[in-house]
């Protein structure tokens, strides 16, 4: 039997280079690889068409996001609310096949009484009204910081439709007590980040350079790059670098104040390919407890020496492959030490034998169309 899904993505993933959208784009692929067919339904928001999607999707369908003042104006999410859109529920009614919603984001039409009867799928990517909270403290911009918070309480009381599904996927395992806790009953699973990589393809050897990479204009990105610059980079020895999408002016002017810390703004997939695999040491730190950090999974595929703070690590289990630092000192002397340290084939190997096939696109692909179509 023909396997089908509806998948409805909160943004065009293509090109996937951050985040969320690169889960959506590999599971896509993933699912592809093994001969599911695929409806993908996405809102076309400052990102256009991709005609990359056409060769992996049946069908791929675009609806313009209702943003503006007037979105606001709801006691839903804005960005649930503005997601509202009468072309998806028509299209989403013209098969009948399960639906995958991607984030809470997309979940406007998860209650809707026209979808009763329908295998849906929420596929969790963060405790969103915690995610907001932690943007709002971060945040130093009056009005950003008032939306952020509205947006926090927005969620949390919208975070009940989750019961509409008939299976959760969590990315973390922090993630998954937590809903397992808040709705006893509900069918929760852990199901880790799709990422791009289907094997470990570090490379042995040793560098002078750390790394820390992220989408750049992402509030909790740039604190912990500030953060970084602030405290440890500017006590280190050596070449530091920042890799991302969108630096603010304010990162920019923070970077021009050390001639050995530099900024690699918007790279090109190659340059950023090539980063991740020559630093000798990535340095990833974040503020906020909240879903897997994509970004982690993908530097332990591709990089050599992985440094993180405990919070980077809340949920997901890789902490085996990292070395754990807490304060600037502990980063300090750990990147001071593996910076002296040559990479090895033993390291890769190890690791190779934690992330295959626990962390394998194709295996997490075959797990979840079991769990819709042989499990119901």
């Amino acid at each position: 039997m023909d396997k089908c899904i509806n998948i409805i993505a909160l943004s065009v993933p293509y090109p996937a280079n951050y985040g969320g959208i690169i889960d959506i784009y590999c599971k896509i692929k993933a699912l592809r690889a093994i001969g599911v067919k695929i409806i993908l339904h996405c809102f076309e928001y400052e990102r256009p068409p991709a005609r990359e999607l056409d060769v992996l999707c049946e069908d791929v369908y675009y609806y313009k996001r209702r943003t503006g003042w007037r979105a606001n104006l709801s006691f839903l999410p804005y960005n649930v609310y503005s997601r509202k859109h009468p072309g998806l529920i028509k299209n989403l009614l013209g098969n009948n096949y399960p639906i995958l919603f991607e984030g809470l984001h997309s979940c406007y039409y998860i209650n809707d009484k026209r979808l009763s009867g329908r295998f849906k799928v929420y596929r969790e990517s963060n405790i969103e009204h915690d995610y907001y909270r932690m943007l709002a403290k971060s945040c130093t911009e009056v009005l950003k910081k008032a939306f952020f918070f509205i947006e926090s309480w927005r969620f949390k009381r919208y975070q009940q439709v989750i019961k509409q599904a008939d299976l959760t996927l969590t990315v973390s395992m922090a993630d998954t007590e937590y809903l397992q806790r808040k709705f006893p009953g509900k069918r929760i699973e852990f199901m880790t980040s799709f990422h791009p990589n289907d094997e470990v393809t570090s490379v042995p050897g040793q560098s002078d350079f750390i790394l820390y990479h992220g989408k750049l204009s992402v509030v909790e990105n740039e604190q912990a790059a500030l953060y970084l610059i602030k405290h440890v980079f500017c006590k280190l020895n050596c070449t530091c670098i920042i890799a991302g999408m969108d630096p603010s002016v304010r990162l920019q002017n923070a970077v021009a104040l050390y001639r050995h810390i530099r900024l690699e703004a918007n790279p090109s997939e190659e340059k950023m390919m090539a980063l991740l695999k020559e630093a000798q040491v990535h340095l990833l730190v974040t503020f906020q407890e909240t879903g897997l950090k994509l970004k982690l999974l993908n530097s332990l595929f591709v990089g050599r020496y992985i440094v993180v703070n405990k919070a980077m690590l809340t949920g997901s289990g890789l902490d085996p492959l990292c070395h754990i630092a807490n304060t600037p000192e502990e980063m300090i002397a750990a990147c001071t030490r593996l910076l002296t340290k040559p990479y090895t084939q033993e390291e890769i190997d190890r690791k190779t034998q934690y992330l295959i096939p626990a962390y394998s696109n194709k295996q997490q692909a075959e797990k979840l169309i079991r769990m819709i179509y042989e499990e119901k």
